[in-house]
């Protein structure tokens, strides 16, 4: 369909985006994996070596910083997701016997404290920050002796990431670590100084596992004092896992176009199905969760066109009757929608039905509920920002930022990743998303905060509403390089809530909370100033080409 026709003829003048068209073509589309035998010697070989590698982490004669380091290593490497219920075991004893340690074997270990705190935060586990008031000296400073010790200002460091408000000596720790590391980077051996430069750029709390895996093994691999058993297995695993999410790709590939082969939308949307796959293996990359990833890419996709109806195409009474079409869920509507709406009006109501349908054989038909409320508000959140921009209206940077909640879509995800996850996403994990807690709340604010300091400048070149940057700068008069600024310190509060949403005690499993935090984190691989890797997809290629096409040599 002739977009230019459809204006001229209905004299609507659309906010039509100039979106980069797909970059990947049929690469996934035609991915063929090895054949049965290679992937059934595969499959024995890695399971063989994940044996060797348990037994390896349960070897009594391990002191406590020797196994806390294995557990460490096996998370950089992503594989700690085999041995999930060996580690929590671990560091519950470890949790109980903390003090004992500290007092009696790891008193003045700066690496040890660092790495056992955020490890144990990491998986649930409330530890006072109060460990690291030894490391003072008497006039309340972290010790100056610390400057020599890297691994210990390293571990210190990536601590300091799982803070929370409040936590002063965290924050205390993060800027006499950060910047004693940036000075002496340059001075450091390889492979040191390629981890200290890493972290440098983004702590490890706040990368996505899947990717920062294919980055450690290469790191673990130049460490002369690497367990070669354990290397073996994560280059295996890894390259097992990629075959896996390479079918898992193509498949999403082939519904997408069969989807939008039966929807026949103008193409005024971002065609992005690998990106959107990127996006859903962040969120869980482990095979257990293949039938709820695939759930989420379904989701995904439909709420990334809904996005761009309300943002780059739809008009005023367009999103009206579509707003209330979707908070009415009945095929009724239909006829209220413009004729390109009703297809994919009708594909929506298909595709949660169908999905709805597969949930009442478990008995947890009730979660979609959950998922058509958190649609609605996201369109609403969507349709507030169309109406600011049709009146040409300003918002609060405080009023923004509260709509940004709905708009950022990510309440929706949070539903959208918990429908395939079986039990364990009761309702209880729903209403904790459904109810706006602290976490996700955070999690969604984030999320539009990165949006906008990412691509408001792309935006704002049509007729946009304003972002984040824009209302900053326009209620405090200040330059956009200061309103970067602002809210990049929100983001970082924003995260302390996150990391709160993870310390027991809690409402929901440590599962469901994992999907917030991974959905968080997923965010840094796709935006940063200037860039948003999900509408400017060439700038994710390179990660897509690591996680996806270029296999570790064993």
């Amino acid at each position: 369909m002739d977009l230019n026709c459809v204006n001229s003829t209905k004299q609507i003048v659309r906010p039509l985006a100039k979106f980069h068209p797909d970059i990947w073509g049929d690469r996934f589309l035609n991915y063929t994996p090895p054949d049965e035998v290679t992937l059934g010697q595969m499959k024995q070989e890695v399971k063989k070596l994940k044996e060797l590698v348990r037994k390896e982490l349960l070897e009594v004669r391990k002191n406590p910083k020797e196994r806390i380091e294995f557990i460490d290593a096996m998370h950089r490497l992503g594989v700690a997701y085999h041995f999930e219920n060996d580690i929590q075991n671990y560091l519950q004893k470890l949790k109980n016997n903390f003090n004992y340690y500290l007092v009696n074997y790891y008193k003045d270990d700066l690496q040890y404290v660092s790495l056992s705190f955020r490890l144990l935060r990491q998986h649930g586990f409330h530890v006072s920050s109060d460990v690291f008031e030894k490391f003072k000296d008497e006039n309340g400073r972290l010790r100056e002796c610390l400057k020599s010790d890297v691994e210990g200002l390293l571990n210190l460091y990536e601590a300091s990431d799982v803070g929370v408000k409040g936590e002063n000596i965290l924050e205390e720790a993060h800027t006499f670590c950060s910047t004693n590391l940036s000075s002496i980077v340059e001075e450091l051996r390889s492979p040191m100084a390629e981890q200290v430069s890493h972290s440098l750029k983004l702590p490890l709390h706040r990368r996505s596992i899947r990717l920062e895996s294919k980055h450690q093994i290469s790191l673990y691999e130049a460490n002369p004092s690497h367990n070669k058993t354990l290397l073996r297995f994560a280059k295996l695993d890894f390259n097992y896992l990629q075959v896996l999410h390479n079918i898992e790709l193509r498949d999403f590939t082939r519904w997408s176009r069969s989807f939008d082969s039966i929807v026949k939308l103008p193409k005024f949307s971002r065609n992005r199905v690998v990106e959107a796959y990127f996006w859903c293996l962040g969120t869980y990359y482990e095979p257990k969760y293949l039938y709820a990833r695939m759930l989420l890419c379904k989701l995904f996709k439909i709420m990334s066109i809904v996005d761009d109806i309300y943002d780059s195409y739809g008009v005023m009474d367009e999103l009206e009757s579509f707003t209330q079409a979707i908070q009415s869920w009945d095929e009724s509507c239909i006829d209220q929608l413009p004729d390109y709406m009703k297809l994919f009006y009708q594909a929506i109501l298909d595709t949660v039905g169908e999905i709805e349908q597969d949930l009442a054989k478990e008995g947890r038909s009730f979660a979609i509920h959950y998922l058509k409320q958190q649609m609605l508000a996201t369109c609403q959140g969507y349709l507030q920002e169309a109406k600011w921009c049709q009146e040409k209206f300003v918002p609060t940077y405080e009023d923004y930022v509260k709509n940004g909640i709905l708009s950022s879509g990510y309440l929706f995800i949070f539903v959208a990743s918990y429908l395939g996850m079986g039990e364990i996403a009761s309702k209880d994990s729903f209403e904790w998303t459904h109810k706006n807690s602290r976490a996700p709340k955070a999690s969604s604010i984030l999320t539009r905060l990165f949006n906008d300091i990412s691509s408001h400048k792309f935006e704002q070149k049509r007729e946009h509403v304003t972002s984040a940057v824009e209302c900053y700068m326009g209620q405090f008069g200040v330059s956009e390089e200061e309103a970067y600024k602002e809210i990049q310190i929100q983001m970082e509060e924003a995260w302390k809530d996150v990391n709160r949403g993870m310390l027991t005690p809690n409402t929901v499993p440590m599962p469901i909370i994992q999907r917030m935090i991974n959905l968080s984190r997923v965010l840094h691989d796709f935006y940063q100033i200037g860039e948003d890797g999900y509408t400017m997809n060439k700038y994710l290629q390179p990660k897509i080409n690591a996680i996806f096409i270029d296999p570790f040599k064993v």
